[in-house]
């Protein structure tokens, strides 16, 4: 399965302070423990990944671990239909399988479809019930999950907690996820970047849409993402809007992308704006990482649009609210910065704010710190290209 754009396996550490992830790259790549099987007998692996764009997005570097790995191996990948399409197209896989979501009907025919395939190696990233329940209905030979699992007995390798395999007290996301395959005998420690691809279909309705919008073949542009999952998560449209005037100054246009259920949100940020704001709220997900493929810079909330940029390296400044900044900083090989407020109620669930009437830890991000944060990414870029 070919794509038009895939990034490179690797990536350099990050720099110290807010800036990167936790990408590596230059030494050799080695397993975190040695091998549970005989992989040589390996012939079909599943990776079972639910839930959200950004889940999916950082489960990518386990798929590239596997894939060079076992080349001779076929690799799919299980997806919740919402998402599946970002990952289609893949070099990483030959087969993503979709379920619906909160669709006992739709579950159970996946689950027949999974036995049925005959898996050596299941692996459960997710870690979820629904997940657990899936993995055991493949009746793989190897099911492979973390001990702290819902459902745990329904795995038959258990691993312990991924900062222990990577002996480290915090861990990315991402790390979380490659730790399992390399508690399993696969070659992790290089960290691999993200990987999406970017079918040459979407790219060309994605060059159509930025000429409408007056955005030109190979013209730059910054790409903002002001919507979020919760409150917590959101920076005020204000807020952004003045960031666009800031780009505007130093001749970067801006385009807006969110859902359509969140288009009131960058609806607002143009109303408030003094300078344009071009705006995509009906893009199909291999729309959005058409599009974010061409930009010359991301600005943001912790969402899944701000890791499928990070995934095309594109330089980032994430503003983030509640959300665990280890856990869920930007994986990305270029410039990038997370801009927040240290709360010593930080990081929380998120759903709601359970220690001031609004959440404090999103409302007090100064606008003066992430357009120093924006100069300092883009100078950076500047210097690599140079």
């Amino acid at each position: 399965m070919k794509s038009l754009r895939n990034q490179p396996e690797t990536a350099p550490p990050p720099a110290a302070g807010e800036s990167g992830g936790g990408v590596g790259g230059g030494a050799e790549a080695l397993p975190l423990a040695p091998a549970r099987w005989d992989w040589q007998g390996v012939r079909r692996v599943l990776v079972v990944r639910l839930r959200s764009i950004g889940d999916t997005v950082l489960a990518t570097p386990t798929l590239r671990a596997l894939r060079r790995f076992v080349p001779q191996a076929r690799l799919d990948v299980l997806l919740e239909d919402w998402v599946a399409p970002l990952l289609e197209g893949s070099d990483d896989l030959d087969r993503v399988v979709a379920v619906a979501r909160r669709s006992s009907a739709a579950r159970f025919r996946v689950a027949r479809l999974l036995r049925s395939e005959n898996y050596d190696v299941v692996y459960n990233l997710h870690g979820g019930s629904t997940a657990a329940l899936l993995v055991r209905a493949t009746g793989a030979r190897h099911r492979v999950g973390y001990a702290g699992y819902a459902y745990a007995a329904l795995h038959n390798h258990l691993a312990p907690p991924s900062a222990e395999l990577w002996q480290r007290p915090r861990t990315h996301s991402a790390e979380q996820q490659l730790a399992l395959a390399g508690w399993t005998g696969v070659p992790v420690t290089d960290r691999p970047a993200a990987r999406l691809p970017v079918s040459a279909e979407a790219a060309a309705r994605v060059a159509g849409k930025l000429r409408a919008a007056g955005v030109g073949e190979g013209e730059r542009f910054a790409l903002f993402h002001p919507a979020a999952a919760f409150e917590t998560k959101t920076w005020a449209a204000e807020n952004f809007a003045r960031v666009v005037e800031h780009l505007a100054a130093r001749g970067l246009p801006s385009v807006a992308v969110a859902a359509p259920h969140e288009a009131k949100v960058v609806e607002e940020v143009q109303a408030l704006s003094r300078s344009p704001l071009a705006s995509f709220t009906d893009l199909a997900l291999p729309e959005l990482s058409a599009l974010a493929a061409r930009a010359s810079l991301f600005v943001g909330n912790d969402s899944g649009v701000a890791h499928i940029a990070a995934a095309f390296r594109v330089p980032q400044v994430v503003v983030f609210g509640s959300s665990n900044v280890a856990h869920w900083r930007p994986w990305t090989r270029g410039p990038a910065e997370v801009v927040r407020e240290d709360l010593p109620c930080a990081p929380c669930p998120g759903y709601t704010c359970a220690e001031f009437d609004a959440p404090e830890c999103i409302r007090r991000v100064p606008v003066e710190r992430v357009g120093a944060a924006v100069d300092r990414v883009l100078l950076k870029a500047a210097h690599r290209k140079s």
